[in-house]
């Protein structure tokens, strides 16, 4: 029994009390808390996954079959009212016999956790957890009692009072049988919620033998990242709330309160979250897989993280092949797989576990080796002696592998991707997706410390079929794509600017601002490519260039965000630089070729000229299509500040479906949020430039009712505004004054 009695007052004034007293007591310091401890062991049985089966018995093998492959024996199961008489007695059965370490979470009905302070409630919770324990409880590993218990929604329990009753009544029984004990299960980093938990059971003396939370990374959208959710984006750097920090303080308060084990039981990126930004979703969940367990692991905060689940549609690393999200939120109750066993699907996540499973676990870990926030190495001594290090950057960014290492480090280092297969050459480049670089027993690396990410580049991580190669030859530097080396090295021949045929008449797209011009593409004989570089520069930008990436750099940079977001962009082939930096003229932008498509200024134009249609398709329905492409853009976080109707092209799949891309990239702004309204009418009153005043009211219309706006007076000034502005260009320039038709007893 628990050695002490307190009243449900008591216990709340004391939760409160210690609520309140983590906050104001500034608890959430820790002296370089957000860097990880060097020199401590990760355990062997670090990394588990929690998992489910469902009626068809032949799920229990395909499970049991993947838990093979992803090298674990560490797993969680989640137990309710039911399950001693269906598939997850069955399924839990076979786990054991298979020798897996099983922590089962025992979790009461929705209606039983709201009602737990009742005599009847209670009774059903004590038969059930004496009932699992009598069956299973000797073979189990450990027990987990609780299930996302600060939200209320979702666990079904309505105040610490009912919690607490259900803690008792398992606790003693767990004791009884000899079990450990596991909780509260408190969900994300809300540790003022595991404070209090903590006071009331060891005031109570029920304290658990494994302090679990659910360590979510996901809200920060990166694992690396200080959490913007605390104090806003400004202030983050403040707290340095990053997920090696919130792994310390959470460790730390297990610590506080004399528990000696502290376990993340459940940790996800959904995928509707990922691609609300990024268009790559499955290959960055296995990006995010892999930092975030390297992460927890170098933090020594956890003794062990588990993933999970293993399957579902929406978080899984097997995509259950049904289309829909479950019914409920998995990171409370998984007992139960959806869909079909032949639908099954295992996602690139899944093989980035399994290759952190074959090489971390049971490591020594030696530290972090970079100082730079964009940059990580961590570097780990395996139990063979084999030196690992862990490389990758932040999202967007690359770093280029030979300023970091020596040609003597890299020519005996091996290097495997994040899914953990051998590569033959290694990259030049250091992305967002990690790489494993290994040097056998007794060798010592220390990367040159002061390196960081390339500065004012973006590089597209997740860009398939093929890498970036990097050019230095002390005269031009930049970046070619390619398929392979030689691939790259064909295009280097062609496009490097000492070899980059000129513009000839027939060539010639565009002379202005800009000179663009297509040239032959070195790896298909009759396709195009497009090279664009500055034609002229004002005197003044002459000088402010000098002091941002160069434009080449801007357009490519443009024209990867732009991609990396899933809206379209001729891919970049290849940029150049002068490595002096010198001549702000003196750089080249190379793109495949789009070919001879419309853009929107046509569609416009056409449909202010009072035609019904434009290459068959109706105004309202172009304007319907185009409207969720920007949409889609500006929350994203685009600002694209030159955003006109000639800069937007419209690809015709088939009459009723069309696509749309950007060029002319290199003005594009982006922010981490969705773009202002005052950002959001600065590209569309260049994009509605040639509609009519009716046009505009229509497309601007449902465009701001999208967003919850109306377009009014007062968001009508800045299309007044632009109107007069390029009317006042073409007096300067001797054209006369573009008049806009109104539309018949219309307002503007």
């Amino acid at each position: 029994m628990s050695d002490s009695v307190i009243s449900p007052a008591a216990e709340r004034r004391l939760f409160n009390q210690s609520m309140i007293g983590y906050l104001l007591k500034g608890r959430f310091r820790l002296y370089q808390g957000h860097k990880p401890l060097a020199q401590h062991q990760i355990p062997a049985d670090f990394s588990g996954i929690c998992v489910a089966s469902m009626a068809d018995a032949a799920c229990d093998d395909q499970v049991i079959d993947y838990l093979k492959q992803l090298a674990l024996q560490q797993v969680r199961l989640d137990f309710t009212y039911g399950a001693l008489d269906n598939h997850g007695a069955r399924f839990l059965q076979r786990l054991l016999d298979k020798g897996f370490k099983v922590m089962l979470r025992l979790i009461p009905s929705m209606e039983d956790a709201s009602q737990m302070d009742q005599p009847e409630a209670q009774q059903r919770w004590a038969d059930f957890v004496d009932a699992v324990l009598q069956r299973f409880g000797r073979h189990l590993e450990s027990v987990e009692v609780g299930n996302t218990v600060n939200r209320r929604r979702w666990s079904g329990y309505r105040s610490l009072e009912q919690f607490m009753c259900a803690w008792r009544i398992a606790y003693d029984k767990l004791r009884a049988h000899g079990v450990t004990i596991a909780g509260p299960n408190v969900t994300d980093f809300e540790p003022p919620y595991n404070a209090g938990f903590l006071a009331v059971m060891r005031k109570a003396g029920v304290l658990p033998d494994i302090h679990t939370d659910n360590l979510f990374a996901e809200r920060s959208i990166e694992p690396e990242l200080f959490d913007h959710k605390v104090l806003g984006r400004r202030l983050a750097g403040l707290p340095k709330l990053n997920l090696i920090k919130k792994a310390r303080l959470i460790g730390k308060l297990s610590a506080e309160y004399g528990v000696t084990l502290t376990y993340s039981t459940t940790a996800f990126w959904t995928l509707p979250r990922i691609a609300r930004r990024l268009v790559d979703a499955e290959s960055k969940q296995a990006d995010y897989v892999t930092r975030y367990m390297v992460l927890s692991a170098a933090s020594g905060g956890l003794q062990r993280a588990y993933w999970g689940p293993l399957v579902s549609q929406r978080e899984g690393l097997v995509d259950d092949g049904t289309g829909r999200s479950a019914s409920h939120e998995l990171v409370t109750r998984y007992d139960c797989n959806d869909g079909s066993l032949a639908d099954f699907r295992q996602r690139p996540a899944f093989f980035a576990l399994a290759a952190f499973n074959q090489r971390v676990p049971g490591s020594l870990y030696l530290g972090q080796l970079s100082d730079n926030e964009h940059l990580q190495v961590h570097a780990f001594r395996r139990p063979d002696g084999e030196l690992l290090q862990v490389v990758w950057t932040t999202n967007g960014n690359a770093a280029l592998l030979s300023h970091l290492y020596s040609s003597d480090e890299l020519s005996t280092a091996t290097g495997h991707d994040l899914e953990g297969r051998a590569l033959a050459d290694l990259p030049d480049l250091i992305g967002e997706s990690p790489l494993y670089l290994s040097w056998p027993e007794g060798t010592e690396v220390h990367p040159r410390q002061g390196q960081g990410v390339i500065p004012g580049l973006c590089v597209y991580g997740n860009r398939g079929e093929g890498q970036h190669y990097h050019v230095d030859d002390g005269q031009w530097r930049g970046l070619v794509f390619a398929r392979d080396r030689a691939e790259a090295d064909r295009l280097l021949a062609a496009l490097h600017p000492e070899h980059l045929q000129g513009p000839s008449k027939a060539a010639m797209l565009r002379k202005a601002r800009n000179v663009i011009w297509r040239v032959a593409d070195p790896r298909q004989t009759g396709d195009w490519l497009v090279a664009k570089k500055p034609n002229r520069l004002r005197w003044n930008k002459q000088i402010t260039d000098r002091l941002k990436p160069s434009k080449a750099a801007r357009s490519w940079n443009g024209a990867y965000e732009i991609m990396r977001a899933g809206l379209g962009s001729p891919k970049p082939v290849a940029y150049f630089e002068r490595s002096d930096r010198k001549d702000p003229l003196n750089n080249w932008y190379i793109c495949e070729y789009a070919g001879e498509v419309p853009s929107v200024k046509e569609f416009f134009g056409c449909y202010a000229r009072g035609e019904t249609h434009c290459h068959g398709i109706t105004r309202e329905d172009f304007f319907n299509q185009l409207r969720t492409f920007l949409l889609r853009l500006h929350k994203v976080g685009v600002y694209f500040r030159d955003l006109t109707g000639g800069n937007i092209l419209v690809h015709l799949d088939y009459p009723a479906q069309i696509h749309f891309s950007l060029i002319d990239t290199a003005r594009a702004r982006f922010y981490p949020h969705s773009a202002p309204l005052s950002a959001r009418l600065s590209d569309l009153k260049r994009t509605c430039y040639k509609l009519d005043w009716d046009g505009r009211i229509a497309f601007m219309q449902g465009y701001l009712n999208a967003i919850g706006r109306d377009f009014n007076f007062f968001y009508r000034l800045p299309f007044h505004y632009f109107d007069w502005k390029m009317n006042a260009k073409r007096l300067l320039k001797g054209k006369s004054v573009r008049r806009v038709a109104q539309a018949p007893g219309k307002g503007v």
